[in-house]
């Protein structure tokens, strides 16, 4: 048996609601680290023994298939999983599930047996359009199975120069599931990260963009002197004393050597280096002395972002500017997972990211931030350079005191979220999605009450949340029935799982703003007030007996 997070189960509901009720493609967003291996274990455990299908698992680099392979037959050893990559010398075919290298079956559709269910990880790497490996492999593969289903997983839903990847002419349709980082870090599934800017400013304004990012020899010019390569190496040394795993992002082939010489040249550090051009074994050495803490420095270039593991790291080095918020989101995402050695991780920003896309945990995706333009909500504190929020009004770090903001014609986007440091906030927020599923507290007895657990999208991977509490008594089970009389004329139930039911057929009015407020200290936000548009109900009745939604049934299409 599996044994997933809550939110986790929320994904595979949502999932599971969503290829019962509609024909396209669904996407999960779930943050790096976030664990979505469990979620894909699950669907395809599910898949094999109860509807007797079969699936594929694509991923785009060797060390993710390998992972993913040992996650999955680690945690659902039941299964019986092949691996198809060259890369790994094995080239299974025949098994239920199979996890494959795109670069190894992109040709290969109508040679492998059909597939019921394909699961793509980090489908943000899908083209929307053209003719990538992933587009014709799914090509092939629907005219050898006109019913296949397609299932994304990504952190990253968008891509660099093309914004989002879910379009109704797109391979993925619709994200039917999200999780924030917030949420995931306040919750203690991810690990808290701060950041602080490098003391030496560098100036990307020459520098030309391409496809949404800088021209690669360009950027590797830049960043690649002798003196900022030396400033940046005594910097991270100076911040990473305490620190146990520091993983190092370069600009380039030559800029990551040149990172290397120096730091064991002149600093005595040893330091590994891993590229694109690196032999497997030696590649294969360096990250497995990285993970198991013999080696506490190793820079890369394009190599250990996307997929790459490794619990332990403390401490990321940024020294590639980048324009893409999913290269930067990839970057940092290596430090979210929790490990014993480590309280947080400290991300040290050498190319101005931060405050280019945004805090770490806070980030701002749309189609300007995607396309290279706009403005990012990250502000740096001139006393101890920690990059925050914009709408500090005192570093929550060394307690310096900004000065009041300049009215500006321009509007202040970050404005809207209210996050002080010493005050009370109020803040109106649009509601972009309403989301519901059944809440059990974490480590509850069996015959503990359950409540609805309400999720208002407010922004990309950004929620407020509220519970509901139909089964409890008193004063909650009054504050229940207000909440349901607000949005509905039925007498309010009392069971979790029947508001449920009700809300996600759309039986509830739902506000299209809330009203929030944020005290410091506090864990949770609170929302005081919504406003609806107060659309008609419709007249129709449901029958009251209400399935087991959260079980998977005969009715998923395959």
């Amino acid at each position: 048996m599996i044994e997933l997070r809550p939110y986790q189960k929320q994904a595979v509901d949502a999932v599971y609601n969503h290829l019962r009720n509609h024909n396209d493609n669904p996407v999960v967003v779930i943050p790096t680290g976030g664990g979505k291996t469990p979620l894909m274990a699950t669907l395809c455990s599910d898949a094999v023994n109860i509807w007797s299908g079969r699936v594929l698992i694509l991923a785009h680099v060797k060390e993710l298939l390998e992972q993913t392979y040992n996650t999955l037959t680690g945690i659902a050893p039941q299964l019986h999983v092949g691996l198809h990559s060259a890369g790994l010398k094995r080239k299974d075919t025949e098994h239920p599930v199979i996890i494959a290298g795109i670069q190894s079956v992109y040709r290969k559709a109508f040679e492998l047996d059909p597939f019921d269910l394909v699961i793509i990880d980090e489908a943000h790497l899908i083209a929307t359009s053209g003719e990538g490996m992933y587009l014709s492999f799914l090509r092939d593969a629907k005219i050898v199975n006109p019913n296949i289903r397609i299932v994304g997983c990504t952190a990253t839903p968008y891509r660099t120069g093309t914004g989002m990847i879910c379009g109704p002419d797109n391979i993925l349709n619709e994200i039917c599931y999200e999780v924030g980082i917030k949420e995931l870090i306040r919750d203690g599934y991810l690990c808290p990260l701060r950041s602080k800017a490098s003391k030496t400013r560098i100036d990307t304004s020459g520098l030309h963009i391409r496809g949404g990012e800088f021209i690669a020899n360009e950027l590797e010019d830049l960043m690649d002197t002798d003196a900022r390569v030396k400033a940046a190496c005594a910097e991270i040394l100076e911040y990473t004393q305490d620190r146990r795993a520091v993983l190092i992002f370069a600009a380039g082939v030559d800029h990551g050597k040149h990172i290397q010489k120096i730091l064991q040249e002149e600093y005595k550090v040893d330091c590994g280096f891993v590229s694109g051009d690196s032999p497997d074994g030696w590649r294969k050495k360096m990250i497995d002395d990285f993970r198991g803490g013999k080696l506490k420095y190793l820079c890369n270039v394009n190599v250990l972002t996307t997929g790459f593991d490794a619990p332990n790291i403390d401490c990321i080095a940024m020294l590639r500017p980048t324009m893409s918020p999913g290269l930067y989101y990839q970057m940092t995402g290596r430090g979210f997972r929790l490990h014993e050695s480590k309280k947080d991780c400290l991300v040290l920003d050498f190319g101005g990211n931060i405050l280019r896309h945004g805090p770490v945990d806070c980030l701002r995706v749309s189609d300007a931030a995607v396309k290279g333009n706009g403005d990012a909500p990250a502000k740096e504190c001139p006393e101890c350079s920690e990059i925050i929020h914009a709408a500090y009004a005192r570093c929550p770090v060394c307690g310096y005191e900004f000065p009041p903001p300049e009215k500006t014609k321009h509007e202040a986007s970050a404005s809207t979220e209210g996050i002080l440091s010493d005050q009370a906030s109020v803040n109106e927020y649009p509601v972009e999605e309403v989301l519901y599923n059944v809440h059990t507290k974490k480590g509850a007895k069996t015959e503990s009450p359950r409540t609805m657990r309400v999720q208002y999208k407010i922004g990309f991977a950004s929620y407020i949340s509220e519970w509901i509490c139909f089964e409890h008594t008193g004063f909650a089970r009054q504050k229940a029935e207000v909440w349901w009389n607000q949005r509905s004329s039925e007498s309010a139930p009392d069971q979790s799982d029947m508001a449920v039911f009700f809300a996600q057929n759309g039986r509830l009015k739902e506000p299209v703003k809330i009203t929030v407020k944020h005290i410091p200290g506090q864990k949770f936000d609170k929302i005081i007030s919504y406003q609806f548009e107060n659309p008609e109900l419709s007249e129709w009745q449901f029958d009251k007996t209400v399935p087991d939604y959260v079980q998977a049934d005969d009715s998923i299409p395959f």
